[in-house]
C-alpha cells in the first residue's frame, strides 16, 4: 500500500487514484440515505418542498462542511479525535477539540446500531425473491417476514460483510471495493428508473415529486428531515470524511473532490426519487394502498418494505426479477456507506494502539455486532430513538463544532498553508477566499437556527 507521512511521521495508507477517492466517498455519501431515505422523506414531507429545501440545504450547507471536514482530516493525517485537536492553540480548545472529534466515532457507532440490522433486511429482501423461483417458499417467507430470528441472521451476515472490506485497509479494500460496487450502484439505479417511468401511473409519481406546497417548505418537520438527510447523506459529522481526507494525497483539490462527491450524492439521491415516488404511484394504479385512513402516506418502512413489493408482485412473471433488483441495489447501496462507518472507529483503533489492522477491524466488529443486537432484540424501545439521536441531535451539533473549529480556532496562516498546497487552488481566487469566512460566519449561524428550528 503507498503511504504517506502524517504529521507525527507515521506511516499513513491513501488512495491510489483521485477516481478511488471519488468512488469512496460518494459510496460513503450514497447510501440508504439517499436510495431509501430521501425518496420516503421526500413523499411524507409535500414531495416538491422538501426537494427545494434539501438542494438548498445540500449546496450552502451540505458542501461547505464537507469540504471543511475534508481538509480537517487531511491537515491532521489521523483520526477524528486527533484531528480536531490539532487545531486548537490551547489546551482548552485541544480538549474541546478533541471532545469533538470522539463525538463523531461515537456518532458513527451509534449510526451502524440501526443501519447493520436495515441493511440486513435489504439482503434478506434480495434474497427472498431467488428462493421462491428456487421452490423454496417457507425460506422465502421467512426472508421477508418481520421476526427476531430473522433480524439477527442478516445483521450478522451485513456486519460480516463490512468488516471483510474493512480489513483488508484503504487500496485493497475501501477503494477497491468502492469502485466496483458504486458502477455497479449506478447501472442498477438507471435502469430501474427507466422501466419504472415506462409503467402506467408513473407520471403521477412524477408531478407530486416536483409539484411544491410553498406553505410546507417553512415547516420545521421540512426543515429538520432536509438538514438531517444532507449530513447523513453527505456522511457530515460522523467522522467518515476525516478519515478520508486524511488518506488523500498532499496536492488533492479538495474543493473540485468536494464538488464531485456533492453532485454524485445529489443525482443519487434525484435518481432514487425518481424511482420510489414512481413506483409508489404505479402501485397505486395497480390496486396497492400507498396513502392511510387520514390520506397520509404510509410510514418509510412500510413503503419499501410492503408497498413496494406488492407493487413486484402485480408483474406477472417479471415479479421476482425485479424484486432481486431493486433489493439488491439497496444492498449495494447500504454496503459502501456501511464500510465508510465501520472504518470511523477501525482508523482511530489503529491509530492509538500498536495492533494490527486486521484484529481491530474484528475487535471493532464484535463490538459494533454486540451494540446492534442490544438495539435488535430491545427494537421497539430503541431503533427509532438510535435513529433520532444519531442523525438529528448529534450530528448536526458535531457540524455546529466542526465550523466553530474550522472558522474560528483554526489559525488562519496554518489554513492558508493548508490551501496553498493544494494543485490548482487559487488562495486569491474567489472560492478560497469565500469559503473560509463562509464557514466561520454562515455556516454556524444556518445549523443553529436549524437546530432551534427542531426544538
Amino acid at each position: 500500500m503507498a503511504v504517506i507521512q502524517n504529521n507525527d511521521g507515521a506511516s499513513r495508507g491513501h488512495f491510489g487514484s483521485r477516481f478511488g477517492f471519488i468512488m469512496a466517498a460518494a459510496g460513503s455519501a450514497v447510501g440508504i440515505g439517499n436510495i431509501w431515505g430521501f425518496p420516503t422523506q421526500a413523499a411524507s414531507n409535500g414531495g416538491g418542498a422538501f426537494l427545494m429545501v434539501y438542494l438548498f440545504l445540500i449546496f450552502v450547507l451540505g458542501y461547505p462542511m464537507l469540504v471543511a471536514e475534508l481538509m480537517v482530516g487531511r491537515h491532521g493525517q489521523t483520526n477524528p479525535a486527533d484531528a480536531m485537536a490539532k487545531l486548537g492553540r490551547s489546551s482548552a480548545t485541544k480538549m474541546i477539540g478533541r471532545l469533538i472529534g470522539l463525538a463523531s466515532i461515537i456518532c458513527a457507532v451509534l449510526i451502524f446500531s440501526f443501519y447493520a440490522i436495515l441493511s440486513g433486511w435489504f439482503v434478506s429482501n434480495t434474497l427472498a425473491p431467488i428462493a421462491a423461483m428456487l421452490g423454496a417458499e417457507e425460506t422465502s417467507r421467512w426472508l421477508i417476514d418481520f421476526s427476531l430470528s430473522r433480524n439477527i441472521v442478516f445483521t450478522l451476515v451485513f456486519t460480516l460483510m463490512s468488516i471483510y472490506v474493512i480489513q483488508k485497509g484503504v487500496q485493497d479494500g475501501i477503494e477497491k471495493w468502492s469502485k466496483r460496487l458504486m458502477p455497479l450502484l449506478f447501472a442498477i439505479l438507471i435502469a430501474s428508473v427507466i422501466y419504472i417511468l415506462l409503467q402506467p401511473g408513473a407520471s403521477e409519481g412524477v408531478a407530486a415529486l416536483f409539484t411544491i406546497d410553498f406553505e410546507k417548505v417553512m415547516h420545521s418537520d421540512v426543515l429538520i428531515g432536509a438538514l438531517g438527510q444532507t449530513f447523513f447523506s453527505l456522511s457530515i459529522g460522523t467522522g467518515v470524511m476525516m478519515i478520508y481526507g486524511s488518506y488523500l494525497k498532499p496536492k488533492e483539490n479538495i474543493g473540485k473532490l468536494a464538488v464531485q462527491v456533492t453532485f454524485m450524492d445529489t443525482g443519487v439521491a434525484f435518481l432514487a426519487a425518481m424511482l420510489i415516488l414512481p413506483a409508489m404511484y404505479v402501485a397505486k394504479h395497480n390496486g396497492v394502498i400507498i396513502f392511510d385512513a387520514d390520506g397520509n402516506l404510509l410510514s418509510s418502512d412500510t413503503l419499501v418494505f410492503t408497498v413496494l413489493p406488492a407493487l413486484f408482485a402485480t408483474m406477472g412473471a417479471a415479479e421476482h426479477i425485479v424484486a432481486t433488483i431493486f433489493f439488491a441495489l439497496m444492498s449495494v447501496a447500504a454496503l459502501t456507506s456501511a464500510i465508510s462507518v465501520v472504518e470511523v472507529p477501525t482508523s482511530y483503533i489503529v491509530d492509538k494502539t500498536a495492533l494490527p489492522r486486521k484484529k481491530v477491524t474484528w475487535i471493532v466488529g464484535v463490538g459494533l455486532t454486540t451494540l446492534a443486537m442490544v438495539v435488535v432484540t430491545n427494537f421497539d424501545l430503541m431503533f427509532g430513538f438510535m435513529i433520532t439521536l444519531s442523525t438529528e441531535m448529534i450530528q448536526p451539533l458535531i457540524c455546529l463544532g466542526l465550523a466553530i473549529f474550522t472558522g474560528w480556532v483554526w489559525h488562519r496562516n496554518s489554513l492558508l498553508a493548508e490551501i496553498k498546497g493544494q494543485d490548482g487552488a487559487d488562495v486569491n481566487g474567489i472560492f478560497w477566499k469565500v469559503w473560509p469566512l463562509y464557514v466561520k460566519f454562515v455556516c454556524p449561524v444556518l445549523i443553529m437556527v436549524l437546530i432551534s428550528t427542531s426544538l
